[in-house]
């Protein structure tokens, strides 16, 4: 039996490859005499240039940058060449803002930045590269990507690199320069690689679905709100967006799927004339899923928590779609399972197990992340790989 194993990073615990390894092991257990492929995925988020290099030869290089909270980070910057001769650069934000960068402690997207991200973009630019994909998620800020944009040349650090909160002081003067940047990628081709379509504001915005997880409270989240609500106004008057050809009104990029991505680094990357895509998507493509998918028996994948954001964009979701249209039975295996038997079949899926049946499971999960998932994935063997 050929079992294509496919997860995600378990977030907080596991990368996608430590994932796939632990599963891989537990199967054996039970299953010694199946072929396993090992395919680590990712939606945008962390994990996402080790998946590109696995998948994509080409050059790359470390780029030392600004993190979230000052300091210095180190980032990849992955350079590949298609047959016709374009360059891409492949960027991961998370290696310069993510969440992962900063201790608990540490954690508060009023005062962190995406600084450091324009930097890493800055140095792809540098490459004369003809496209950039940036993978989005797992951010640790909440700033729209004005720390981008200011590194990048927008306007000044005192305003734009301070973190969300500090975006309720920001004049129309301090994005002066935020032309000119745009004017830097007229020639090249950015692509947003987003796990999620949220807007920039409201309910299902930036600040209300994500800042809480970064580590603001309530009242916090509504100060983000206002401060990222002023400044998508004051940059609409620096750099108006046009009319849209169908509709004959303004055009609100705040307004557009995935501008919420990444704390708002969506937003920014769509100011400077960036196409969203799907970042699960565009993992699948690079690694060639479809193809494996149709030569397996079984796919297995998984994440750390399968919730009602597996359901929207993620690579459990990816996954399933994949398998369904090759008629392969997809399985997934996750820290915790807090959808329905019918939301799960719904996406595609023929089963989940969940490491920690119980809520007094997870801690012994967190504990022991890489024992406890093999042990689920020996009992999972048990049940899908036929005895002999």
């Amino acid at each position: 039996m050929h079992v294509l194993i496919a997860p995600d990073c378990f977030t907080g615990t596991l990368t996608a490859t430590q994932a796939a390894e632990a599963i891989a092991a537990g199967w054996r257990r039970k299953a010694p005499d199946d072929l396993l492929t090992l395919v680590p995925l990712s939606d945008g988020g962390p994990g996402f240039i080790d998946v590109l290099t696995s998948a994509r030869a080409g050059d790359s290089s470390i780029v030392t940058v600004t993190g979230p909270r000052g300091g210095s980070v180190p980032t990849a910057l992955h350079i590949t060449t298609d047959e016709g001769g374009r360059r891409t650069a492949w960027v991961e934000s998370a290696q310069a803002i993510g969440l992962h960068l900063l201790d608990a402690t540490e954690r508060d997207p009023g005062v962190t930045t995406t600084w450091g991200l324009g930097e890493l973009l800055a140095a792809a630019l540098e490459q004369e590269v003809d496209r950039i994909v940036v993978g989005l998620g797992g951010s640790g800020t909440n700033d729209a990507g004005a720390g981008m944009l200011g590194a990048l040349g927008a306007g000044p650090r005192e305003v734009l690199g301070g973190g969300g909160a500090g975006l309720i002081a920001t004049r129309e003067g301090d994005l002066a320069g935020l032309a000119g940047v745009r004017e830097r990628f007229a020639g090249v081709e950015l692509v947003a690689a987003t796990d999620v379509a949220s807007p920039l504001l409201g309910l299902q915005g930036a600040s209300a679905v994500f800042s809480e997880q970064k580590g603001a409270t309530p009242d916090q989240s509504q100060v983000l709100e206002a401060a990222l609500g002023h400044f998508a106004e004051q940059v609409r008057r620096a750099l108006p967006a046009g009319t849209d050809l169908l509709t004959g009104r303004e055009r609100r990029l705040d307004r557009e799927p995935g501008a919420g991505a990444a704390g708002g680094v969506g937003y920014a990357l769509m100011l400077l004339g960036a196409r969203r895509t799907s970042g699960v998507g565009t993992v699948i493509e690079a690694v060639g899923l479809d193809a494996l998918v149709a030569a397996a028996d079984v796919v297995i994948t998984g994440e750390g928590c399968l919730d009602w954001q597996s359901l929207q964009g993620k690579v459990v979701a990816g996954v399933a779609e994949v398998a369904a249209a090759h008629a392969t039975p997809a399985v997934a295996l996750a820290g915790q399972v807090l959808i329905g038997r019918r939301e799960a079949m719904a996406l595609g899926l023929s089963g989940t197990y969940a490491v920690a049946d119980k809520h007094a499971g997870v801690e012994q999960a967190m504990a022991d992340p890489v024992g406890t998932l093999a042990d689920r994935a020996a009992r999972v063997a048990a049940t899908w790989s036929p005895r002999r």
